[in-house]
């Protein structure tokens, strides 16, 4: 049961984090594709997951260094640069942050799934 409890955890995760994705490409390039952004959310928590695990721990360095292969994800899945990129991660981290307080405020999950897993 745990197993089936984490399998659905991690896919309401991609598609909440692929829906921040989506409100971030549509504020910043003027038009998005849902599809795209829940595949970005996806390689991107799976480049997340593998750069984290291997030099997340080194002080300082491994938390920035893990940010910016998340980060080059955005930059590789969307045209523009890097200021875009960034500019989609903070919309799209803004965007998720109302969307697990809404969901918090109506009694479904919690704030334990805002902040970046690891570190």
């Amino acid at each position: 049961m745990a197993l089936l409890d984490n399998l659905i955890v991690f896919i309401v995760g991609i598609i909440i984090g692929g829906l921040g994705i989506h409100f971030g490409a549509m504020f910043t390039l003027g038009r998005a594709d849902f599809s795209k952004a829940v595949k970005t959310a996806l390689i991107g928590a799976v480049v997340w997951s593998i750069v984290g695990f291997f030099l997340g721990g080194i002080p300082f360095l491994g938390p920035l260094i893990t940010f910016i292969a998340w980060l080059g994800v955005i930059k590789i899945s969307y045209e523009g640069g890097w200021i875009n990129a960034a500019a989609i991660a903070l919309i799209a981290w803004i965007s998720v942050l109302i969307i697990l307080y809404l969901l918090a405020a109506i009694g479904i999950g919690g704030f334990e799934a805002i902040g970046v897993p690891g570190v």
